[in-house]
């Protein structure tokens, strides 16, 4: 008998969701339901690029973070733009981040022009080495190498190094098997986040590497993701919640061993963490589409024959969207350099004139505090139930925009 099953016979590699309460099984519905949503919306490419480089910087940001890595997200998104650089003395932490920047580049590479291949001890060991790549490690640590000693974290102590390699090889047998295979492939989603969320669990208890074992963990959680279909957006959500709520993880990962093996906590905590970055994801994205459709509305209200006036006037209402909050009327002519252009030697009746043009068109609102776009016309046609109707949207637009602008969308 293997010593493990008797030191940690919560290590079953049996999938029991038999007593998974409902809600589970309605956030992973939701889940879902949220992937699907999200892949299907169109965005401009640049923003959707933009989209996909922010999330991935949370979600490797949160990756590090978790193992103490000190950057913040500003940091890890100007390392994967190449902007910035690091002093000397910092510069560890930016390998680490660049290690693994390039494992979850390489598998999201792999994913998209392979799709769905089973797991093997060689890919788990081969991300390993590559987010220990270069990094000053304890003399015991090969990257890539399942670990000699025996190990623990906190109060948790690890299984026997001499059973590493077969614990790894009873995983991915495991993982491999029809335990996760979706009943159809509309299932997808909800069998490869349950499948993400067990292979982490069980890389946390093996611990089969000297270092590293909780970021090659997360790493396997987006290679199923992905493999399941969630979008490249979305894929590292889960990191994100982990490191948000850090002492609740830990929390319930040492209680899901102590309760036996039973991950029905685990899961229950990590898909609601799930949904709720979803939602906040999706918000952003809802945001973007609101901006689009805006400007699609500014432009048909000027049609495709302009005059000079006309064209100004237009250049001022774009630039007025752009900005979160009313501008001061004497802040106007200098909003960006092409109005500064459009203005030059005009006097500030030419400026009221347009103004007074815009605010026929319905363009625009004058506040004691500014001048702002009315961009909610175009949600007069949405229904909305919620208390305050259309004053409540554009208060969740403006926290939305506080929230996000800054990282996302530059404002």
């Amino acid at each position: 008998m293997a010593t493990y099953r008797r030191t940690h016979p919560w290590l079953t590699f049996a999938l029991n969701t038999e007593k998974a309460p409902g809600r589970l099984w309605l956030a992973l519905g939701e889940a879902r339901s949220k992937c699907d949503h999200l892949a299907g919306i169109p965005l401009k490419p640049n923003i959707a690029m933009k989209l996909h480089e922010v999330y991935l910087a949370k979600g490797v940001h949160a990756t590090a973070a978790i193992e103490g890595n000190t950057l913040n997200q500003q940091q890890v998104l100007e390392r994967i733009e190449g902007k910035g650089q690091l002093p000397q003395s910092q510069e560890y932490l930016g390998k680490e981040i660049d290690n693994i920047l390039d494992a979850a580049n390489g598998i999201m590479d792999r994913v998209s022009k392979r799709g769905f291949t089973p797991i093997t001890v060689d890919d788990i060991e081969n991300y390993n080495a590559t987010i220990l790549r270069g990094l000053e490690l304890e003399e015991y640590v090969e990257p890539g190498k399942t670990r000699k000693i025996d190990v623990g974290v906190m109060d948790y102590k690890a299984p026997a190094a001499a059973e590493s390699d077969e614990l790894l090889r009873r995983l991915c047998e495991w993982l491999n098997s029809t335990d996760f295979k979706p009943p159809n492939e509309d299932d997808s989603i909800v069998s490869g986040i349950i499948k993400a969320i067990v292979a982490h669990i069980y890389i946390a208890w093996i611990h089969p590497f000297g270092d590293g074992n909780g970021r090659t963990a997360r790493l396997l959680e987006v290679r199923f993701l992905m493999e399941a279909g969630v979008p490249s957006a979305a894929v590292h959500l889960l990191s994100n919640h982990y490191n948000i709520t850090r002492s609740d993880y830990y929390r319930r990962l040492s209680e899901a061993s102590k309760n036996g093996g039973d991950l029905n906590n685990f899961f229950q905590y990590a898909v609601r963490g799930f949904v709720d970055q979803l939602r906040q994801q999706l918000r952003v994205v809802k945001y973007q589409q609101w901006e689009l459709a805006w400007e699609s509305y500014v432009y048909e209200k000027f049609g495709e024959k302009r005059t000079s006036t006309t064209r100004r006037q237009l250049a001022l209402i774009l630039a007025l969207s752009e900005k979160n909050k009313p501008v001061a009327r004497s802040e106007l002519r200098r909003i960006n350099p092409k109005v500064a252009e459009l203005y030059a030697g005009k006097t500030s009746k030419t400026l009221s004139r347009d103004l007074n043009a815009l605010r026929k068109r319905k363009l625009i609102s004058v506040l004691p505090e500014g001048i702002r776009p009315n961009k909610e016309i175009i949600l007069a046609f949405l229904p909305d139930a919620r208390a305050g109707g259309l004053e409540a949207q554009l208060k969740e637009s403006a926290a939305l925009i506080d929230e996000a602008g800054q990282l996302i969308f530059g404002f």
